[in-house]
């Protein structure tokens, strides 16, 4: 066991999975999460029989997630349940009626494709070989590096597909699919993962179509219990290893001394440690929790800065069966450009709820009955709204604002509509609501956003915020407005990476050997 600590702020799933690596590599641990609960965005809510997801839904890129529980020494489907979903997800259009069930193989898939558009299923295929080819220049050379060697890129393989890279960096994603079909439902089947990482597909790099690989190649799955059961696998394996959590414990100071972190200010207490790893909103960490002179990262850099989408939650307990609804259903609407272009602005106390909107639905009672009772359905709904905490505050029970309920109001309509639900609103048993407002006060997020940083061009890669400060020695960050990016798997690589730094370990690619002890690093003495 080494003599080395470390603590770290924020119990979220980037945190749990960078306190549970350093354990397993001999660190002594210690987590705060301010919180009475674990998960940050991915927490959840149990009422009346009810047990919703907070946050993320779906499960993607399940590769990651086995190459943690591999570092962990485990496995995937040693600690979860996965079943793969099929249908994958169904898609509804504004004023067609129509209920498209995406197949859970490719060969199905190309079909659908081809019954909408003459030659679509060949372009699908041509399509999809592409994000297969990106995703796979991804892992090895980009998403699981520091950007700390430059020999990552130039490697053989980067340099033979330089131009093609270079393309698909400048070419909007909307662009790029077009080239590959025409009808307007398939472009946007082709486009919606873009919203998982906080980007609109008209100003989103098309380096981001390798996302239709995680989807369409990979499948999609579930792990019963919901998502939360990947939160309390981790937060079991950190305790495993000897991680000691703390709950309901704000970290209210990062404390220094000189040009080092040495620990954390939690009430009155204090925690030294050798290192500190940063897992809370970025923001709000350098912002509120350093002084000035130690912020890497300080307000004015945020002022120029793209935040991703905030959102309008809504989980409803319903009663009786839903049968128009898959476990995953997408609502588009007709002019998707205008629906973006309200989506995708900066906080001007203007803000407001689409209507209609493009939204997302979760049921996972339709394959999961331990989320539901018994002849009720569990409903998560999404709708991405701009990044503006003026938008407003949900609540339990409508206790939210009342702008802010009754614009839910208009959105269980529409689903009502469209899915041909007509009894939804008469059926509702348990109902909560979130906004931006909840965002920022609950979660400390950067101007009420959902996700994070946008994953603009100049908001990816190498131009995202690094995992270290640059102004502290010993001081580390991982999370969503860090590299490499939004979303559950991103947060697991950003875990991997902070242990990369303390084990000076400059590869490009996920980890293939077992965890070695953290004995010493740059900066420590």
């Amino acid at each position: 066991m080494s003599n080395k600590t470390a603590v770290v702020v924020g119990g979220g799933i980037a945190g749990l999975a960078s306190a549970a690596l350093l354990a397993k590599a001999g660190m002594k641990v210690q987590l705060f999460e301010a919180n009475a609960t674990l998960g940050g965005r991915a927490d959840v809510w149990e009422k009346d029989g009810f047990r919703f997801d907070m946050g993320p839904s779906w499960y993607l890129m399940p590769d990651a997630f086995e190459q943690f529980f591999k570092l962990m020494g485990t496995s995937a489907k040693e600690q979860l349940d996965l079943v793969r979903l099929n249908p994958a997800y169904q898609t509804r259009n504004e004023g067609l009626g129509d209920a498209l069930s995406m197949p859970d193989n490719v060969e199905g898939i190309k079909e659908l494709f081809e019954s909408i558009e003459a030659g679509a299923g060949e372009g699908l295929q041509r399509y999809l070989d592409s994000a297969e080819d990106a995703y796979d220049l991804s892992i090895k050379h980009f998403l699981y590096t520091n950007f700390q060697d430059a020999r990552s890129f130039v490697q053989p393989e980067v340099i033979a597909k330089l131009g093609r890279f270079m393309k698909l960096l400048l070419k909007p994603l909307y662009s790029f699919s077009g080239e590959y079909v025409k009808d307007d439902r398939l472009k946007k089947m082709l486009n919606f993962p873009a919203v998982f990482l906080g980007a609109s597909p008209y100003d989103t790099p098309s380096m981001y179509h390798l996302m239709t690989h995680v989807d369409m190649n990979q499948g999609v799955f579930y792990p019963q219990g919901g998502l939360h059961s990947v939160i309390e696998a981790i937060a079991r394996l950190a305790r495993q290893y000897g991680v000691e959590i703390h709950t309901s414990s704000p970290v209210t100071k990062i404390l220094t001394d000189g040009s080092k972190a040495v620990g954390l200010q939690v009430g009155s207490s204090e925690y030294l440690a050798d290192v500190v790893v940063a897992s809370a909103d970025l923001h709000h960490v350098e912002t509120k929790l350093l002084e000035k002179k130690h912020q890497t990262y300080p307000q004015k850099f945020w002022d120029k800065k793209t935040p991703g989408p905030s959102a309008m939650l809504i989980y409803l307990g319903v009663k009786g069966k839903i049968d128009q609804l898959d476990h995953h259903t997408l609502l588009y609407t007709k002019d998707w450009s205008t629906n973006f272009s309200e989506v995708f602005r900066k906080a001007d106390g203007k803000s407001h709820v689409p209507s209609p909107a493009s939204l997302y639905i979760c049921n996972p009672s339709k394959s999961d009955a331990s989320v539901a009772p018994d002849g009720h359905e569990n409903l998560f709904v999404l709708v991405p709204i701009a990044p503006d905490p003026v938008i407003g505050r949900g609540g339990i029970e409508r206790s939210g604002d009342e702008d802010f309920e009754a614009a839910a109001d208009k959105i269980i309509d529409q689903i009502a509509e469209w899915c041909d639900i007509p009894d939804l609103q008469e059926r509702i048993v348990v109902r909560r609501t979130m906004g931006p407002g909840n965002f920022e006060s609950e979660l400390n997020a950067w101007s009420g956003t959902a996700l994070g940083m946008a994953h603009t061009l100049t908001q990816s890669a190498f131009f995202r915020p690094k995992n270290y400060s640059k102004k502290l020695k010993n001081l580390f960050y991982t999370g969503h407005n860090t590299i490499p990016g939004i979303g559950l798997p991103m947060c697991l690589i950003g875990a991997e990476l902070v242990y990369k730094h303390l084990t000076n370990d400059r590869s490009s690619g996920p980890i293939q050997k077992e965890l070695t002890e953290v004995q010493r690093w740059k900066g420590i003495s």
